[in-house]
């Protein structure tokens, strides 16, 4: 076999034995067929030049928070049994839950009244926010994919319904081409199992008109539509209407008709977005890569779950 001066891409066969493509290899073409290229078979370094390794040993020893613990490191289980409730140990795993699609909404329910109940909270809301977010799809296939003009985003969106914690009370998948006047329908049609005691809404422009009017007359709900605040008003039409006043007398200091600078916290709306980024933190939900509505549902769902057994565990 020929002999090389430089090698690439290196895989290891057998622990005496390594193989490796060469850089150079004939200069034959074929255009539609597999290119055979000369290999070069060296023995693996010398296991003395490589430190030697115990399955205990940390693998990273920069930084000691990515270690392996050691066996007298390692706090028994039945130390955090009592703080974790015997409901969520039942719960199924994610990955169950998301393709049989059978949420247990029981042990949800009950899982966020208990959260509740340890914020100081009733258990049942009375008020709620909704709004939707808009996701990219993945190459998978599917229905119910459509174009958001809005965001200019192809997919789907997902609409949820929030109580003032921002913890999820029903969540909707559906085309993006939905608007949210409509898909505002979608959402409560059936939110009324087990929340008997919600009589008031926030939400945006984008449900104003058929949407809050649906919601008011269809299912009583008070709305109230928090908007963004004005545009500013440009400095040089202030300098000028000062500049007028202060030709009939008047004096008024132009800057202090500028709204004030920076970033505004909208009313109620927060809560909903910071429930959104909660949901962005699980990787499966960066994209919507599911083929069905149902199973997007069911991993929303799925990361509430997860998020309000890690709040009751270190409560």
């Amino acid at each position: 076999m020929a002999k090389v001066e430089r090698l690439e891409t290196v895989w290891k066969l057998r622990g005496d034995m390594m193989v490796a493509y060469a850089l150079r290899h004939g200069k034959h073409k074929i255009p539609h067929g597999s290119v055979r290229r000369r290999m070069a078979l060296r023995p693996p370094a010398s296991s003395r030049t490589r430190a030697a390794r115990t399955p205990l040993a940390a693998r990273f020893e920069g930084d000691l928070r990515r270690r392996l613990l050691r066996a007298k490191e390692r706090l028994p289980l039945a130390a955090f049994a009592p703080r974790v409730p015997a409901l969520e140990d039942g719960l199924r795993l994610v990955q169950e839950v998301a393709h049989r699609r059978d949420l247990g909404a029981l042990k949800r329910l009950k899982l966020r009244e208990r959260l509740r109940c340890r914020l100081g909270r009733d258990p049942n809301p009375s008020a709620g926010i909704v709004d939707s977010q808009s996701a990219r799809t993945s190459g998978v296939g599917g229905q119910e994919r459509g174009f958001d003009p809005a965001k200019n985003v192809e997919g789907r969106k997902r609409h949820l319904l929030v109580d003032t914690e921002g913890l999820v009370l029903k969540a909707k998948v559906h085309s993006a081409r939905v608007p949210d006047a409509d898909g505002i329908g979608l959402l409560l049609g059936s939110a009324r199992v087990g929340l008997s005691r919600l009589s008031h809404l926030w939400v945006d422009a984008g449900y104003q008109g058929r949407g809050k009017r649906w919601a008011e007359e269809a299912m009583g709900l008070s709305v109230e539509v928090v908007r963004k605040p004005k545009k500013p008003l440009p400095e040089k039409v202030a300098e000028l209407w000062a500049a007028e006043w202060a030709k009939e007398g008047v004096a008024v200091d132009w800057q202090k008709l500028m709204p004030p600078k920076g970033f505004r916290v909208l009313p109620r709306r927060w809560v909903v977005e910071r429930t959104f980024a909660w949901i962005s933190h699980n990787r499966r939900m960066a994209k919507d890569y599911e083929r069905l509505c149902a199973t997007g549902e069911a991993f929303v769902y799925a990361a509430m779950t997860r998020l309000m057994v890690r709040r009751l565990a270190r409560a």
